[in-house]
């Protein structure tokens, strides 16, 4: 089975779960009742067909709390330091046939029904039409013309707020990219979903050039898309966690292995400064560490690589 596939059915069990036992998902703002960011990352859920190693790891890493919702739900919600972040899903649960351990990113959409339609337009797949999470909002899995994975989520309630005074603790979430091969026509499909203004940028990396394109709402740095750094990878959201400094960065790393982790990429020192690196929990499923200062400049989601 695909991996596109099977994560379709996590959100089709998901649905029937929250339809059959009149359980909705709680608001990703907490019930803020704030407005609604268009092109913002504002969910993350890990599937994974080790969960308690999961847990552990990314507890033992961070410092990360993990709530199963129960009631017949195969879902946990995760906390850092008692906000909600993200959320776990059990593979094991699911009639997949194949690993599809990793991490899919939702973008706040203003309209979800016109934004499936926009997919479906430019030449994506649309997996699963708009379907209700009850107070969480609307959501839909699509991938790209390229085929990267992602859902859409309207929410009920708006968005967490941005902040012009951000500071991301160690284990936060702090920014997402897209790891694609023609950047820009990847860029130029965002930017019909969320109306997202498009920055070009040359990096100088490695001994080589890479393409980056910087995309913004409300003048806020929102996600990157980049040429991928793999050959033979396909195109695919990479998320940032924050690190405060070299020094933390290495004392992560030290504990990974030991936690049933890999380092996929040791760190390495960035164009723009600072340093990054790519760890994969007991799963397999990756994710990108990131140094960044206490005190955010004025992009509040992050930098490019």
């Amino acid at each position: 089975m695909k991996k596109n596939a099977a994560v379709v059915l996590f959100l089709a069990a998901l649905v029937t779960a929250c339809a059959g036992t009149g359980f909705s998902l709680p608001p990703v703002a907490g019930g803020s009742g704030g407005e609604r960011l268009p092109g913002k990352i504002v969910w993350q859920d890990l599937l994974t067909d080790t969960p308690q190693q999961t847990e552990a790891f990314y507890s033992g890493l961070f410092g990360w709390e993990f709530e199963p919702l129960g009631g017949g739900v195969n879902y946990t919600l995760i906390r850092h330091r008692g906000r909600l972040i993200g959320g776990l899903v059990d593979q094991n649960a699911l009639p997949a046939t194949a690993d599809i351990s990793q991490w899919v990113v939702a973008m706040s959409v203003a309209d979800i029904e016109k934004s499936v339609q926009t997919v479906a337009d430019a030449g994506g797949e649309v997996f699963t039409p708009a379907t209700s999470l009850g107070e969480r909002g609307d959501i839909a899995v699509v991938a790209d013309p390229a085929g990267a994975l992602m859902a859409l989520l309207q929410t009920r309630d708006g968005d967490p707020v941005d902040s012009a005074n951000a500071d991301p603790a160690t284990g936060d979430f702090l920014w997402r990219e897209l790891w694609t091969v023609e950047v820009d026509r990847a860029a130029e499909f965002l930017a019909r979903l969320a109306l997202f203004a498009v920055e070009s940028i040359e990096i100088d990396a490695a001994d080589k050039s890479v393409q980056y394109r910087l995309l913004k709402t409300a003048d806020l740095a929102r996600v990157g898309v980049r040429t991928t750094p793999v050959p033979q990878m396909p195109p695919m959201w990479v998320s940032y966690l924050r690190v405060a400094d070299q020094n933390e960065l290495a004392a992560i790393l030290a504990k990974v292995p030991g936690l049933g982790g890999e380092i996929l990429v040791p760190a390495l020192a960035r164009p723009g400064g600072g340093y990054v690196a790519v760890i994969a929990g007991p799963s397999g499923a990756g994710i990108a560490l990131q140094t960044w200062p206490v005190a955010l400049p004025e992009q509040t989601e992050g930098e490019e690589l």
